[in-house]
């Protein structure tokens, strides 16, 4: 996804409901226009954080990574050996939600 300025963005297409109108040509309808965003914030906006984006942010992050291990998986990789344990990945998807679930509601 490619996320940028509004004005990078193209204009609005024009969608065709496929009904001839008088003429006998399709009609065109315009695409509802997306409101301008301002260049600064206004001074007087606030905003809250759930506990549950709090934890995310405040979370324990470590930039450390074991490197041989890296190697030995991108080898893998390449040789096209490595395997894939789906139920092993679905085993620490739910531990690390539960993880953050027990985090955001003590």
């Amino acid at each position: 996804m490619k996320i940028g300025n509004p004005a990078e963005k193209p204009a609005p297409a024009v969608v065709t409901n496929g009904a001839p109108a008088a003429n006998g040509n399709a009609q065109a309808v315009a695409a509802p226009a997306i409101p301008a965003i301002p260049e600064k914030a206004d001074a007087s906006a606030q905003i809250e954080l759930s506990n549950t984006a709090s934890t995310l942010l405040t979370g324990s992050t470590s930039a450390e990574f074991d490197a041989a291990k890296v190697a030995r998986i991108s080898e893998a990789i390449d040789s096209g050996t490595f395997k894939i344990n789906p139920g092993a990945i679905a085993d620490k998807l739910i531990a690390n939600a539960q993880e953050l679930l027990s985090k955001a509601h003590p």
